[in-house]
């Protein structure tokens, strides 16, 4: 088997495992199990996809993604309908896809994983042209991932926090027009949200009954009565009950389209996007990748 290892040195600095060493620990681990294949680092956003490419055409039967979820989604929408699989070294700050999966959160252990286990079939999704693994959405997450990303010094878990307190205290819900499986509703949603697998990252679970492999989206819209109620209904989000909260809606979905004023604020598994278009269309991609889980 041809294997390939593609690490973000970025992710993942409070690791057991430095970045320096993660060349070699990977390294070590493919010649111990008597593959061929090859060990790189990112440099830079979009670099992921551009050596998971280089991997596909190498014949790699298996890209594993060292990294957070950025780097998972740069390599694993690389594979997308391709015949390799993907494999996860989950050292981010969310790990919301790994966590799905059940993939070990060590980063040896999960090498190990990415490199023994069998492979699976999983969905993936699109929205307004752009594959997610995990969970995609309009609204408060949205405004969190930009503010995230614009942040200075050490991000984490409660970086990540701080800023969703302070974007539940002050973000204001444009109205949107939601349409999907003939049914149409126009709302002002803290979240809307499009999941492939339940949780966001840290058990953080926003749609605790998604399944990855059952050619279907969640969509998930939050509209509570009021912010004292958002508040509180953010810790059912820890106890996988959100979908019994009072303004909550759930449905499961083949496509989404949803229309507001741009520009549209939206983010694919973290990743902070804008559209210049009034309209966002999310569709599923049924058993389009296939992932070591």
């Amino acid at each position: 088997m041809r294997a390939a290892v593609i690490i973000n040195p970025a992710a993942g600095r409070r690791s057991r495992i430095p970045p320096a060493d993660r060349v070699r620990v990977a390294a070590a681990t493919l010649a111990a199990r008597g593959l061929d294949g090859s060990v790189r680092l990112t440099e830079g956003p979009g670099h992921a996809c551009e050596l998971a490419r280089e991997a596909l055409a190498a014949g790699a039967e298996v890209v594993v993604a060292w990294g957070g979820d950025g780097t998972v989604n740069e390599v694993g929408r690389t594979l997308v309908s391709s015949p390799a699989a993907l494999g996860i070294v989950p050292v981010g700050s969310g790990n919301g896809l790994a966590r799905g999966l059940g993939i070990p959160r060590d980063p040896a252990a999960a090498l190990l994983y990415a490199l023994d286990r069998p492979a699976r079939t999983i969905d993936a999704g699109e929205i307004d042209g752009h594959v997610f693994l995990n969970v995609a959405g309009v609204g408060l997450d949205a405004e969190v991932a930009h503010a995230f990303a614009r942040a200075s010094g050490r991000r984490g878990f409660r970086q990540y926090i701080a800023i969703g307190v302070r974007g539940l205290l002050t973000y204001r819900p444009p109205s949107c027009r939601v349409e999907s499986g003939g049914t149409e509703r126009t709302c002002r949603p803290l979240l809307l949200t499009v999941a492939n697998g339940p949780q966001w990252g840290n058990g953080a679970r926003i749609a605790p009954g998604a399944r990855f492999d059952d050619g279907l989206l969640d969509l998930v819209v939050v509209e509570p009565p009021s912010r004292v109620r958002a508040m509180l209904q953010a810790l059912r989000l820890f106890t996988g009950t959100i979908a019994g909260a009072r303004g909550v809606a759930t449905a499961r979905v083949i496509e989404v389209r949803i229309s507001g004023d741009p520009p549209i604020a939206f983010h694919a598994d973290g990743e902070p996007l804008l559209s210049d278009k009034p309209v966002i269309d999310v569709r599923v991609l049924p058993g389009a990748l296939r992932v070591r889980a």
